[in-house]
């Protein structure tokens, strides 16, 4: 299979399902959920949340020309913003050009806190629960087998004394190929009356934590300076351009927010298409980004022998098991198309979705600017409440 599908935009929507159909080997039944004008039946819908009226239906995309360690992609992207499928589409091909993207991803680590409160001495606690700590381990393996047999489950927990006189106790949890939230907040519910009673204190809350710092991935990329250039600029000069955009993100919080937006215009499209918890993947995203205590970049860029080197790191708490995927029939599309099954292979090719992003909008900001192809594009879309032929929608 390859991810290269020349010509794909201009094809007309229904020829576009049947090259996808061809190039994944769809079955009928998936060819049908594609071309379906009810992705998610309203009974489905009633079963996922409480109070449901009805389905929310958003544009259903494909990013080309993804070469993720020497792997082709096609990405499936759920968005309302023109712009990111061909953009993402359009620096896929350029990192491609020059060898695709190198992406890694930690095991699924999760953490989950139990917050507790009323102690005497905190410190004392904390030490009380490190020692205590193999058999609390035990306690929460035992609590799940399953997840044990298949060389995930409880690692490890630690304790330390916060400054206003509580302990903050984190259980350390291998999800594997979940998500993991809700098999963590079982997890910390469960042990917490045992905390409590080792610590000798009361136990406040007790939750997962969307900072997956343990769960991070990572994506790199070298694109030579000649594949850089435009009509109006050498590609040394971009490449250059892109560096010192880089470099202004690192020094203004300003900056930084809007180009790490960029990066989760990619990567929050894949999880919705995925059916992730994407405002779990924005909030964990956002705070490692302030870990040090400035907002800083996602990405970075640097200009070096002729190449623009790219690279990110973030956290990424995906899955590709749970109900949340089994009851939305596009998100299981989505991970067929993709050809993936691991939670981390899934988070690998998220960072690349996001560096690719970031490097589109920083390769137009660098030259034209965003607007003239995002708004040509705005246009295309603003069009839509007066009927229009297929091929004025084309063009």
């Amino acid at each position: 299979m390859t991810s290269r599908l020349p010509g794909f935009y201009r094809r007309p929507l229904n020829e576009r399902q049947q090259v996808l159909a061809d190039t994944i080997a769809l079955t009928t039944a998936d060819r049908d959920a594609l071309a379906s004008d009810v992705p998610l039946e309203p009974a489905q819908a009633d079963r996922m949340i409480e109070n449901a009226i009805g389905v929310f239906s958003l544009p259903y995309g494909i990013a080309v020309n993804f070469l993720v360690n020497g792997r082709d992609y096609l990405v499936p992207m759920v968005t309302e913003e023109p712009s990111i499928v061909a953009a993402a589409s359009h620096a896929a091909r350029l990192t491609r050009d020059s060898g695709g993207i190198e992406a890694d991803a930690d095991r699924s680590l999760m953490t989950g806190q139990i917050h507790v409160v009323d102690l005497p001495d905190a410190e004392a606690a904390a030490a009380r629960i490190r020692h205590a700590a193999p058999r609390l381990v035990g306690t929460a393996r035992g609590l799940q087998p399953r997840m044990v047999a298949r060389g995930c489950g409880a690692r490890e927990v630690t304790a330390a004394a916060l400054p206003d006189g509580t302990l903050l106790v984190h259980l350390l949890v291998d999800v594997g190929d979940a998500m993991g939230a809700n098999a963590v907040n079982t997890l910390v519910e469960a042990i917490a009356p045992d905390v409590a009673a080792v610590t000798g204190g009361t136990v406040n809350i007790r939750i997962v934590s969307n900072l997956a710092d343990r769960r991070l991935a990572r994506a790199s990329t070298a694109v030579p300076e000649a594949l850089l250039h435009t009509r109006e600029r050498a590609g040394g000069e971009v490449a250059c351009r892109i560096a010192r955009a880089s470099d202004l993100a690192t020094h203004s919080p300003h900056r930084a927010t809007t180009h790490n937006k960029g990066i989760m215009n990619g990567i929050d499209s894949m999880a919705v298409a995925t059916g992730q918890d994407w405002r779990a993947v924005e909030s964990g995203a956002h705070a490692y980004a302030a870990r040090s205590g400035a907002y800083q970049p996602l990405a970075t860029w640097q200009h070096t022998d002729g190449h623009l080197l790219g690279h990110i790191e973030l956290p990424l708490a995906v899955g590709t098991v749970g109900a949340r995927i089994t009851g939305n029939p596009r998100a299981g599309l989505s991970l067929k198309l993709l050809r993936i099954d691991s939670a981390r292979e899934l988070a690998t090719v998220m960072a690349a979705v996001g560096l690719a992003q970031n490097l589109a909008a920083l390769r137009a900001l660098a030259d034209e600017g965003i607007q003239r192809g995002h708004m040509a594009l705005h246009r295309r879309s603003s069009a839509l409440p007066q009927p229009a032929t297929t091929h004025e929608h084309r063009t």
